[in-house]
């Protein structure tokens, strides 16, 4: 009788229907802590990104604060890596994506309708947006650091939502407007109503979710108070898009929750939301008319962008295989429709203007792996109370990416870091759960994985194994 040698947990392998092949570290290979100062670098990036406190301090613009700590960021991970003898880079299929497309940008370039004008979109926008992507994707390696990211979100998206409820009250509105909106947040990524309503809206499921996973009462109505509050805004911003957003988001927790101990909570919602239809801002309900009465609209909004996407549309259709260039779309419908100087407001024909349909395709399958791999934490983390806490931040990072899904049809933010953040956490949110499965067993005697899961991904070397 042949007798083989036993298998343990954490070591087998396997190939499931996501596509992925995946093991645990050996014990050989695991590898000392790795230095904070890098991760609490880049949580300043975050924080100078949103709140940009040079706004406040004028002095800080000459001082490039939020270069400063992404260089930082940068400097001690390498640094940190080398010292501890590891790769830089976690060679995941996402990864693997994000450099065909960056790869296939590159290509294009001589190509594009003004090469030196794609030279330096890549430089001062792409580039910036891959590199806290590669940050974040590897930096957040533990469910403390997720944790710490999903709690900065939240804190930050306060003053946001603040900022936007005190000009509604206070009637700082758009000048000479025709629709009564408010300016925004003066930030690079919240400058006008709607990427603040987009802002919100991706940074809302993680404080849905800290408030599925906390049970302390006064930590919950803090939770509470910055949900309605981000709601709120939101709704203040009279943004269409904001809105559909919004409604997804409250859909998708509805339908997650529904089957799960935390349905309570989805059917409170639903009451309140209920309950303050009729205290909604006069006029909003009319604002969200447009939306399927395009000539309606008497900003002419609507009507522009439904004429700027068929222009966009023709030209992809006479050039599907090499676009206009990376950056380049504004260009490319003014051969169009006329020299209008107005960027495509949809991420998707952005990408199909700009890279044909190969860049469309390849961004598409980086936007569903990123949020494979949100699903791929959930599911092998349900039903775990040992793993609830990285479910429900698994679930919010799922949502937040499919919140972006439908926002990116009608934002022109293709390259911006909107996307690009929340998909390094969907990345990093696997090799969370891959550590706290190594940590369980001997925490608690136990296998560290859900029943009927499989070993986390993790990866050795320059490649996964």
């Amino acid at each position: 009788m042949n007798h083989h040698p036993r298998v343990e947990w954490w070591r087998r392998e396997f190939a499931g229907e996501s596509g992925y092949r995946s093991a645990a570290i050996a014990p050989a290979e695991a590898k000392g802590p790795d230095s904070a100062v890098p991760f609490w670098a880049l949580m300043s990036f975050t924080f100078i990104l949103l709140i940009a406190p040079q706004t406040f301090f004028p002095a800080l613009a000459s001082l490039r604060i939020a270069l400063l700590a992404a260089a930082v960021a940068m400097t001690t991970y390498l640094v940190d890596r080398f010292i501890h003898r590891q790769p830089v880079v976690k060679l995941s299929r996402e990864m693997w994506i994000t450099t065909c497309l960056v790869g296939w940008a590159i290509l294009t370039v001589p190509l594009s309708y003004w090469p030196g004008g794609s030279v330096s979109f890549l430089l001062n926008m792409y580039f910036k947006a891959l590199t806290i992507f590669w940050l974040l994707s590897n930096l957040v390696n533990t469910l403390t650091r997720l944790r710490l990211v999903a709690w900065g979100l939240s804190l930050m998206a306060v003053p946001l939502a603040a900022s936007g409820v005190n000009q509604y009250l206070s009637g700082n509105f758009i000048a000479g407007a025709v629709v009564k909106r408010i300016v925004g947040y003066e930030a690079p990524l919240t400058g006008n109503p709607n990427d603040l309503a987009l802002m919100l809206n991706l940074i809302l499921p993680f404080s849905l979710a800290l408030l599925l996973v906390h049970q302390k009462p006064l930590v919950r109505i803090v939770l509470l108070a910055t949900i309605a509050l981000d709601v709120t805004a939101v709704i203040l911003t009279f943004s269409r898009s904001g809105f559909l957003t919004l409604a997804t988001t409250f859909v998708m927790y509805l339908w997650k929750l529904s089957k799960r101990p935390e349905r309570g909570w989805a059917a409170a919602v639903l009451v309140v939301a209920l309950v303050c239809i009729p205290l909604l801002p006069s006029g909003y309900l009319g604002r969200l008319s447009t939306i399927t009465d395009i000539e309606s609209d008497r900003t002419g909004s609507a009507q522009a962008r439904w004429s700027d996407t068929v222009s966009a549309v023709t030209f992809v259709l006479d050039n599907p295989i090499i676009g206009a260039g990376v950056g380049m779309n504004t260009l490319a419908l003014n051969d169009v429709r006329g020299s209008l100087w107005k960027a495509i407001h949809n991420v998707y024909l952005e990408y199909a203007v700009e890279l044909g349909l190969p860049g469309l395709l390849l961004f598409l399958s980086l936007l569903i792996g990123c949020i494979r791999s949100a699903t791929f934490v959930q599911t092998r983390s349900a039903g775990a109370p040992a793993f609830r806490e990285v479910f429900h931040l698994a679930l919010g990072i799922q949502i937040s990416l499919i919140a972006f899904a439908v926002a990116a049809l009608f934002h022109p933010v293709g390259y911006h870091f909107y996307f690009y953040y929340i998909a390094g956490l969907a990345v990093a949110a696997r090799a969370v759960y891959g550590a706290e499965a190594e940590n369980a067993p001997r925490e608690s005697g136990q296998s560290g994985e859900p029943e009927g899961s499989v070993a986390p991904y993790t990866w050795s070397g320059l490649g996964r194994v």
